[in-house]
């Protein structure tokens, strides 16, 4: 495959059987045979993104010292902020050219489960941050359940299946910005090739080039979203989950052409993550005599901590 599928929310929220089963079908393939697909149809509104983007571009334009106040390294980077070139890839010594920051679950029905999570980190500096970050947040999370109850329907499970292990599960949206290069970067890039540990990713920004994706070729390909698209990806966790059925595909961020290095550049991913007691055991019906169990048993919490390890976030 050498372009990324585009498909419509819409047709599974239609309430039209047809319509429905056509977007597991295509959303299916899709995620079968290059992990990535265009969503259209989401419910984020033009309003609430114009919103977001003026709110993180005003946060990142704060002086240095004062971001400086919102990184709290005993927490690993899981809420507010991580300094420029803080995170690398997996097995990749060198730090990404980008700074971010973390919103994480807002819990307000579980004091249990509300004290397994740090808490979000409030901006002093810009009263709008932290309102517009809750609500993006909480418009992702819900496009993201519908996306996975197409894929629970796609993999013959409940169309539930996941409703439960998502309910104030570990998820991060995070505003990630890109500076300007101003020197010849050493063997560095915006995003280095990786994976996501997640379920799944539900992408802002990908817009105009610089996302590319690796193809079961080995090819790059560049996965640029309309206007009124999210990218979504699988997240190893899914990919685990479902023994590679659902692919976890690898891709990065490649730095502009020099002509553009004088310029910035954001990107908001959202990082769906279950409950950490959730089993990512290999689900019974992915195994089969052509495809033998390919993983050990693991949950999502294990799992994350083991990879969060990896990526120089947690000590």
């Amino acid at each position: 495959m050498n372009s990324i599928p585009s498909v419509n929310l819409k047709d599974f929220t239609s309430g039209d059987p047809v319509r429905k089963q056509k977007f597991v079908d295509e959303i299916g393939k899709a995620y079968e045979e290059i992990g990535f697909v265009a969503l259209k149809g989401h419910f984020l509104d033009d309003n609430l993104v114009d919103d977001l983007y003026k709110e993180i571009k005003n946060f990142f334009a704060l002086p240095l010292e004062t971001k400086h106040k919102y990184e709290i390294p005993e927490i690993a980077g899981q809420r507010g902020y991580v300094s420029f070139g803080k995170e690398s890839a997996k097995g990749k010594k060198e730090g990404d050219l980008k700074e971010f920051w973390h919103f994480g679950q807002y819990v307000d029905d579980d004091p249990e489960r509300a004290k397994e999570y740090p808490k979000n980190v409030i901006v002093e500096e810009l009263p709008a941050f932290n309102e517009v970050g809750k609500k993006a947040y909480e418009t992702l999370e819900k496009t993201a359940k519908y996306v996975l109850r197409a894929l629970a329907l796609h993999l013959g499970l409940e169309e539930t299946y996941f409703d439960h292990y998502i309910h104030n599960g570990n998820s991060i949206l995070r505003p990630i910005h890109y500076p300007p290069i101003t020197q010849e970067p050493d063997n560095a890039v915006r995003a280095a090739a990786h994976g996501d540990i997640n379920l799944i990713t539900l992408l802002m920004g990908a817009q105009g080039r610089g996302l590319q994706v690796q193809n079961h070729k080995g090819e790059w390909i560049d996965a640029i979203a309309e206007p009124d698209e999210l990218m979504i990806n699988v997240g190893d966790m899914l990919s685990r989950h479902t023994n590679n059925k659902l692919k976890s595909t690898i891709h990065r961020v490649i730095n502009p052409p020099r002509e553009l290095w004088g310029t910035s550049r954001y990107s908001i991913p959202f990082f769906m993550h279950p409950i950490s007691e959730m089993k990512l055991d290999v689900l019974d019906s992915c195994i089969d005599d052509n495809n033998p169990k390919q993983f050990e048993d693991i949950t999502a919490g294990e799992f994350l901590d083991e990879r969060l390890r990896e990526l120089g976030l947690k000590k």
